[in-house]
């Protein structure tokens, strides 16, 4: 069997992908399946797996200002949003065979663990994957921080960022046809270009931290394999 590139990854996804291409539903089980398929082909070639969540499907704390909502309030809301598709994507997980933890960092004991990380590093070794919640469990952070965060604390090869697109473009490719991908690219060039990979936090914090990034399709099966596996899938920001 072929030995994976990245042996412990941090899969961040987006609420919005959980509502399906149509955006019709809150979340579409039928695209929490075909993520649950992705996640346990990477577990049983032994990569160890975390995932952090958003919760724009169901609530997005920083659009809420001008709806007259507290913006501390709101994004303490969105917190819990992503809560909620934490333990929708663990029960999906968990059908499919795979043993889990959800850590949430703001405190429900009935339905999470709290965040401590020598407790998370101890799950991912016994071959758990770890789900972790409710961001960094404090306001004006976004879940692309707390992925970026979470990916350095258990010391992570890489953070994935699974998207509707293959890769990071000269241009939003959905709009402009003579977008080109890049296959490589540094921090320093990502963010001379202003190409919006993630907020500028969460690439500080990977820049610092010489994490690599790679933005890929989720939604294109086998992918993810590939992707840990060391194949040139999407794009790779690095120093």
């Amino acid at each position: 069997m072929q030995q994976p590139k990245y042996k412990r990854i941090l899969l961040k996804l987006s609420g919005e992908a959980l509502s399906g291409p149509d955006k019709k539903q809150v979340i579409d089980f039928d695209v929490l399946q075909q993520f649950a398929q992705e996640v346990k082909t990477v577990v049983d070639a032994g990569v160890q797996v975390a995932i952090v969540i958003g919760g724009g499907n169901i609530f997005r704390g920083a659009s809420v200002e001008k709806s007259g909502i507290d913006r501390v309030q709101g994004d303490y809301m969105g917190m819990l949003a992503t809560v909620i598709n934490s333990m929708a994507i663990q029960s999906s997980l968990e059908k499919h065979g795979m043993y889990t933890r959800l850590m949430s960092a703001i405190k429900m004991e009935q339905v999470a663990e709290p965040m401590i990380r020598r407790r998370a590093v101890r799950h991912l070794e016994k071959g758990r994957v770890v789900i972790f919640g409710a961001g960094t469990g404090n306001p004006y952070f976004t879940t692309d921080s707390a992925g970026a965060l979470r990916a350095i604390e258990i010391n992570a090869d890489a953070v994935l960022k699974g998207t509707r697109v293959d890769g990071i473009y000269t241009a939003d490719p959905e709009k402009d046809p003579t977008a080109t991908r890049y296959e490589k690219i540094t921090y320093d060039q990502a963010l001379t270009e202003n190409l919006k990979i993630m907020d500028l936090t969460a690439f500080a914090l990977c820049k610092e931290n010489n994490l690599p990034i790679i933005v890929f399709d989720m939604n294109k099966p086998g992918n993810l394999l590939r992707l840990v596996n060391g194949d040139s899938v999407g794009t790779l920001v690095s120093n």
